[in-house]
């Protein structure tokens, strides 16, 4: 099968891979900006279900772009989005009718997780990666909202 490329796909892949790259150097400098951990975690978990390496491949960059310019504990995103996948994520395909509803619950259940275990991180390792205040509640909203579109 042959597969045509349209200027609009062209155009789009580029916008997706400039916001790959552009956007976690933009959160180091306005922290006001929402993370998209879970977002992103979601975007890993459907191309591991679905076959898609493109959707891992930009999930996979954007985390450890994201990880290298907040000075985040390394690889800790992509474990706890595989982590959900692994313990959680058949819990959740029950309500597999309801798209949307999987969708919410797993950025908020990827989120939770990446919360835990970077405290548990700070706990054994007596540092503090991040501050919970309400840009993280405003982070995780913005994550839900983008979950549903």
């Amino acid at each position: 099968m042959r597969t045509s490329w349209s200027p609009l796909t062209i155009l789009g892949g580029l916008f997706v891979l400039a916001f790959i790259i552009i956007y976690p150097v933009l959160i180091s400098i306005y922290v006001f900006l929402p993370l998209f951990i879970g977002l992103f975690g979601w975007t890993l978990l459907q191309g591991i279900v679905n076959n898609k390496p493109l959707k891992i491949g930009a999930a996979l960059i954007y985390f450890l772009n994201l990880e290298v310019n907040l000075s985040l504990p390394l690889t800790m995103t992509i474990f706890a989005a595989l982590l959900y996948y692994l313990t959680l994520y058949d819990f959740v395909m029950i309500l597999k009718k309801c798209r949307v509803c999987v969708a919410i619950l797993s950025v908020v259940l990827i989120d939770l997780y990446y919360l835990g275990i970077l405290m548990l991180y700070d706990a054994l390792m007596d540092t503090g990666s991040i501050v919970i205040n309400k840009l993280l509640w405003y982070s995780l909203l913005s994550d839900i909202v983008l979950a549903v579109m």
